[in-house]
């Protein structure tokens, strides 16, 4: 049985409020704006996903970034999980990910995270995607228990959660 209904269709493009911002499936090919993105934020983004996801490692290549979008590239359009790029209006700038994943851990049906980029840490364009995430999961998303990492539970917290029975 999936973690999805089978007639689900996920969205294609989300925006922010504010018009200037959206989110979107993330793609292979936006390797290079994602690379610098995340290197860029590499120190922040490891004291959030690295104890978690053992992301980004500090060694990680270019190619190695492209591989990865390929495989969520892959696992968007199988359904199997959901990395959503935050991109102005011209994407041009990849500015942070939004990810919905099946549960790891027991006792949610999602499990969801987000960053934004360094420059963006407390501005505007975070506040919006913070208050937009959760509204966005409660009304396109068919989940009962989502599960906000790093957010509604801390990140130690979660890890020390029993493994989902699924998984």
């Amino acid at each position: 049985m999936s973690w999805l209904p089978d007639d689900f269709v996920h969205p294609v493009q989300v925006p922010l409020p504010g018009g200037a911002h959206h989110l979107r499936p993330v793609r292979e090919a936006d390797a290079p704006l994602d690379y610098p993105a995340v290197m860029g934020s590499r120190e922040r983004l490891w004291s959030m996903f690295g104890p978690a996801w053992g992301w980004p490692a500090a060694t990680m290549s270019y190619e190695a970034n492209q591989a990865d979008l390929l495989r969520h590239e892959k696992e968007i359009a199988a359904h199997q999980s959901f990395n959503y790029a935050l991109l102005d209006a011209e994407e041009t700038s990849l500015l942070g990910c939004v990810y919905i994943d099946p549960p790891a851990k027991d006792g949610a049906d999602g499990e969801i995270a987000w960053w934004v980029v360094d420059r963006l840490a407390g501005s505007k364009i975070e506040r919006a995607l913070d208050a937009l995430v959760p509204q966005w999961i409660a009304t396109e998303w068919p989940f009962e228990q989502p599960r906000f990492l790093g957010r509604g539970i801390s990140w130690e917290d979660w890890i020390a959660l029993p493994e989902h029975p699924g998984m």
